[in-house]
Formats: structure tokens, sequence, C-alpha cells
């Protein structure tokens, strides 16, 4: 069945299956968001079960590596070969990467894989491959249910389900991880955390299979450009790889090291993937412009819709880093709160997303997509604003309306920038111009992450060195500067615990005098700690604030066009048409 023709102005589906296809593939959507977060209150269980808390970072980034480089390959498979078999495809490869991750480590170490944390990295790589492409399909497969003037209000869930899947996810994880041990005995609670995947899965599968039809792409699709899109890995995976990596352990540029440890290749690291990266990508720009069927259309940018839309993301994904990052870290080291209070300023975020861009599908038709982006990042731009004021005197419940504000100024832009590039695109497109909507948004949060990262290590790292430390407590080898990577968190009980050590050598009475001044410099130290985390904290939330300034910017110039009321690609005045029709 071919999703459009030139006569038909129908969607490929009607009555009750298309339902029921929606909110099955947004049941998939659902596990695919869970799995980003339900794996971070599972994470120290793992770490001490597999034994690799060196690798602790790598179980999140090889997801993210997989999920963000094939988000591109995954729209042009899209526009080539059956949707119907694509999703399947990357539901198939999701629930496979979700068994083998919770069978890692079961049989001891495997040949070439090595051990059990070695194996878990790996195997989240594939969930992730699987992972990328059910984001990447959820919008499209909307796309042929719902015809733009109505996909908005459809559209405004897919945000619900990231919200509600983000305040669930640290929750279910935890359930899971203390109670699910005993449920098979010998198998670790944590693994649940993956094998929980399976049943839903499965049963998203049967009623795709049963349901949904192949939704063909129209005729004349070109097949994938295979030496593309190993150009496109081949930029994307080093260049984020090196986003992700410690800029303490691996600076930015040589001469930026912040430890005399490091070796000559660890300080070039960073810039030779980043250039190495750059170079790929470059190489794939150049080979898309020539080659027939390229991964991404680049005459797709001669469309300011789609040009501005896509810019203007990049910067609203890297500002969300600023709350979904940042915010727990203030609350534990600035207010002082445990991780579980932390972890509850962020539902208030979540519901706000959830609330906004669930609202923003609904209005759509009546109010367009470029005023409810404009208005939501000045909302956005207020919230950071005033997140940016905070010390640590702010109360705890109005970091929480802070939060929430911010939730409430990102949630429209969720679905409509998909929705207007959608709208604007051919339809022979929509699977290249729906996952490069996911695709700059994903690369903006992983760039935001790393710059906001960069600049509370910096922060750290001169306040650090600031702290005035008795020539006692610089006698015993502490030096300030090398608890940046802990928070200094410990530092305080560092101090106290020297001062103790030098009064156990000394009489009673001279004793107490040393414990009462260690005390003294142990509420200094904190204090200081504390200083430093709220003024990193203010400098990020500025940062977002000008971020979001330079998305919000570029939203306003994005031309509002009326939805189209058909699948086909109709045009509209003052709509450019892409590639003919």
């Amino acid at each position: 069945m071919s999703i459009s023709s030139e006569n038909n102005r129908r969607t490929p589906v009607s009555g009750r299956d298309r339902m029921v296809i929606y909110i099955s593939i947004l049941l998939a959507l659902f596990l695919a968001a869970l799995d980003q977060t339900i794996v971070a209150t599972a994470l120290p269980s793992m770490i001490e079960d597999l034994a690799g808390v060196e690798r602790y970072a790598w179980v999140a980034t090889s997801y993210l590596l997989a999920s963000t480089s094939l988000a591109l390959v995954y729209g042009k498979l899209a526009d080539t070969y059956s949707r119907k078999i694509v999703t399947l495809c990357a539901i198939v490869l999701f629930l496979s990467g979700s068994i083998l991750c919770g069978l890692a480590g079961e049989f001891g170490n495997l040949p070439v894989i090595g051990d059990g944390m070695s194996q878990l990295v790996l195997f989240r790589g594939i969930q992730g491959t699987g992972g990328g492409g059910i984001f990447a399909m959820t919008f499209t497969v909307i796309a042929d249910l719902f015809t733009p003037a109505e996909r908005g209000r459809y559209q405004g869930f897919v945000g619900a389900v990231f919200g509600i899947a983000s305040v669930l996810g640290p929750l279910i994880g935890g359930l899971l991880t203390d109670h699910a041990g005993g449920l098979i005995p010998g198998v670790e609670g944590w693994r649940w955390v993956f094998y929980v995947n399976v049943p839903v899965g499965g049963l998203v599968l049967w009623v795709i299979i049963r349901r949904m039809p192949r939704l063909d792409p129209p005729k004349g699709a070109v097949k994938p450009d295979l030496i593309g899109a190993a150009l496109l890995l081949g930029g994307l995976i080093p260049a984020t790889f090196a986003l992700q990596l410690d800029k303490r352990s691996y600076p930015w540029l040589p001469g930026m090291e912040t430890s005399a440890n490091l070796g000559a290749w660890e300080s070039w690291l960073t810039i030779c993937l980043i250039a190495f990266g750059c170079a790929m990508l470059t190489a794939f720009v150049r080979r898309s412009r020539i080659a027939p069927g390229p991964i991404l259309e680049m005459q797709l940018f001669a469309d300011p819709v789609f040009r501005r839309a896509n810019a203007s993301t990049f910067f609203f994904g890297a500002s969300l880093m600023s709350v979904s990052l940042f915010l727990p870290l203030f609350l534990v080291n600035v207010l002082g709160v445990s991780a579980t209070q932390a972890g509850a300023a962020l539902i208030p975020f979540s519901l706000g997303i959830v609330f906004s861009a669930t609202l923003a599908g609904q209005i759509v038709n009546r109010v367009g997509y470029r005023p409810q982006i404009v208005l939501g990042s000045l909302i956005f731009i207020t919230a950071t604003s005033l997140l940016a004021t905070m010390g640590p005197e702010v109360p705890y419940g109005r970091v929480a309306i802070f939060a929430m504000m911010c939730g409430l100024g990102v949630g429209p832009a969720m679905p409509l920038f998909t929705l207007a590039v959608q709208n604007a695109a051919d339809v022979r497109f929509i699977g290249q111009v729906t996952s490069a909507s996911l695709f700059f948004r994903q690369i903006g949060a992983t760039v935001g992450a790393a710059l906001m990262g960069t600049l509370l290590g910096t922060t750290l790292w001169v306040a650090f060195s600031e702290i005035n430390m008795p020539l006692e407590v610089l006698g015993h080898g502490i030096i300030t500067e090398e608890f940046v990577a802990s928070g200094g968190a410990e530092l305080p009980n560092l101090v106290r615990v020297t001062y103790e050590s030098i009064a156990a050598t000394e009489p009673m009475p001279k004793a107490e005098l040393i414990l009462a001044e260690g005390e003294r410099v142990a509420d200094e130290v904190a204090e200081a700690v504390r200083d430093g985390f709220a003024l990193a904290t203010r400098r990020i939330y500025w940062l977002a604030t000008i971020i979001t300034a330079f998305g919000g910017m570029l939203a306003i110039r994005i031309p509002e066009l009326p939805l189209r009321t058909t699948h086909d690609h109709s045009v509209t005045k003052g709509q450019l048409t892409i590639a003919g029709d």
C-alpha cells in the first residue's frame, strides 16, 4: 500500500486500526524513552555486580552514540522501504539488545567481547540502535496515519510520553533493582530493568504485525547510498564520542590540562577526534550532493522551514540539558537535599512538558506552530534567568516552580518543530525530514551537555584552587583541585579527619582546641564548596538563557504555513517546493 499518490487524499489506515497502531507505536516509544532514564537508578547495582566502575559512563554513552548516529539512516530507510518493516526491525533490535543486556555477565567472560561490563556496554549499543529507530519511526508512522492538519494533536502526546517516562523511569528502575531480585532465584533485580521491555515490546510487535499495513514509500524511491552512510557514521561516532569524554582527563585543546599527569596523546585526543569527525562529515555532505539516494537530501536545506526549524531545535536541545542534568547537581551540592528529593524536583519539570506539549498539539490548528514555539522560548528564557539567580539560600519549593516553568516553556517545541518540517516537506522525504529534526535536537543536547559540563568543571577547579587550606591540612597531601571530579563533597570530612589525627598526638586540653579548629575549617571548606557549585550553576543557566535566546530568534523566522489537510504535498502560497512535485 502506498502512502501517497496524486489522486489519493485519504490516510492509509482508517477506523479503529489507526488508533490501535497509534497507541502501539506510542507504547514502543515509551519503552525506548523509559530506557534512557530507568537505567540510571540501577547503574550502581550493575557496577557492583559486574565490577566495572571505570566504565560507568559508557553504559549510557554507548546507547547515545548508537541512537544519535543512526537517526538519519533510519529516515532514509523509511523513505525507501516499507515503514512497517523498518519499524519492526527497530523494535526487534531494541528487544534483542534488552535481552542481551539482561544476560550480560551471566555466562562469564565471552571471547572477543570480554567481561560482563564490556558485554553490557556493547549490548547497550545494540539496544540504542533499535531505540534510535523507534524514536525516528514514531513520528514517521504518525505522519502516515494523520494529515498535518490533524497530526498536531496526536504528536502532542509524544511529548507527554517523554515527560511521563522521565518521571516513572527512575522510580521503576529503583523498584525493580531493589525488589525484583526475588522473582526468579539467581536473577539480580537490575536485570529486570531490561527484561521488563520484552513482554510489552512483544505485544507491540504483535499488534504492528497484525494491524499495520506495509506503508510503502512512493514509487521511484532510490536505494540508500551506502558510502554516504559510512561517511556519516564515520563522522558522527568520533565527534559524538569526543563530546562525551571527560574534559578533565581529555581537554578540548592541548595546554588546557588540569592535571600534570596527562600524557601527550590524552591532551590531543579530543581535538583529533573532532577534526576527524568534521572531515568525514564534510565528505558526507559533498557525497550527498552528487550521489543518487543520499542519506539526507542536501536540497532540503533550501527550504527555510526545514533550515530554521532544525537550527532552532538544535539550540532548544542544548538548553534542555541544563535542567535535566545540572539542576539535581545544584540541589544535592548546594541545598544539601537527598538524591531522592533532587529527583523529585524534576517531576514538576516533566509535568510541565506533559501539559504544554499536549496542549500545543490540541490548539496548533487554531494558533499555529510558530507563536507557540516563540512563546515557549520566552517562558524558558524567563525560567533559566530565574534559575541563574539561585544561591545557597533559595527555597526548595521555588526551585521546583522554576523547573515547572522550564517544562512549560520547552514542551511545545517537542512536537511542533517536527510538525513544521513535515508540513513543509515533499511527502517523498517525510522520513528524512522527521529523522533530521530528531537528529539535530539530539546533537544539540550532546553539544550542550559537553559545553555545560566543561563550564562546571572549569568553574569548580578555579573555585577549589582559591580555597585557603591551612598548612596542617596541606601537609597531609590534600590538594583541593584534585576533588573537582567528585564534586568536593568529601573535602570537609577529610579536613576533620586530618585534624583528628593531629589531635590524637596532643594532650587533652590542646587536642580539644585542635578539634574545634578542625570543625571551623571544615565548615569554611563546606561553604566554599557550596559557593563554587552555586557559581557554576549560575553560569550554566546564564549560558542556557543565551542558547535559548538564539533558538527563539531563529524560531521567529520560521515561515508559518497552513497545515495541509491531505497526505499529498500541496504547494501553498509562499511555500517552497523541494525537489519538485
